[in-house]
């Protein structure tokens, strides 16, 4: 069968993850043996993040092959709808499985958190502790404010997700413009307060998440620092 080289990187990186013996596999030193190696590694990782964890590398490999040698396909068009229509039911109830889990670890995790000395827990279900507080007299935003914050933003197993401390300067940021935990708690902080944020899945991202890094129905938890409240001017 001819292939071109792309056809053959990407399915000996993916018979790799089959078992293939060490002196089979690619060397990975030209930039298209890297380049194929980088499709192969996105695809698992989109995989992975699909839920679909044990499709078969071989049969994904003989695929690839056939599709990037112009060959006739192996199986029928009827069969392969009827395969797809099958993952996707399988991938969806796994992911609703996940979700429940998610809200139940959810719960108790809340619960057990509100239950430390130092947190606050406001009606909507947010929690909060105060780390340093600035001056009661100090200015608290409003919802049609732009603020001056820095932050990081981690999972509750301690992954960092977003940091300004990381970046080395504080986010300006529309208060009616972010996700309604932090529209909430900024209306709350005086200017000069260093609070950590324990926000509730419901009022972050919710099942939806707009980052792999993120997953579906997350609590998130804020370092936050209100540095200032941008002037009507500037």
């Amino acid at each position: 069968m001819k292939r071109n080289l792309l056809a053959v990187s990407v399915a000996v990186g993916v018979l790799v993850l089959a078992g293939c013996d060490k002196e089979k596999q690619p060397e990975l030193t030209t930039p298209i043996q890297q380049a194929s190696y980088g499709i192969g590694l996105n695809m698992g990782q989109s995989l992975l993040q699909d839920g679909l964890d044990d499709i078969d590398p071989q049969a994904l490999a003989l695929g690839l092959q056939d599709a990037l040698g112009k060959q006739e396909q192996r199986v029928g068009d009827e069969e392969l709808t009827n395969a797809f229509n099958a993952l996707q039911q399988r991938a969806q109830e796994r992911a609703e499985a996940l979700a429940n889990e998610a809200l139940d670890a959810n719960k108790q995790y809340l619960e057990e958190h509100a239950a430390k000395d130092g947190v606050t827990t406001t009606a909507s279900g947010l929690q909060y502790e105060v780390v340093t507080s600035g001056d009661e007299d100090a200015a608290q935003p409003q919802a049609d404010d732009v603020v001056v914050v820095h932050y990081e933003g981690r999972l509750v197993d301690g992954t960092v997700f977003d940091s300004s401390l990381e970046r080395g300067e504080p986010a300006e940021l529309p208060v009616a413009g972010v996700i309604p935990g932090w529209v909430e708690v900024l209306q709350l902080m005086h200017v000069g307060d260093k609070w950590t944020v324990t926000v509730p899945a419901e009022l972050a991202y919710g099942p939806r998440s707009p980052s792999p890094v993120i997953p579906p129905n997350s609590i998130l938890v804020f370092d936050m620092e209100l540095v200032s409240i941008k002037s009507q001017e500037e």
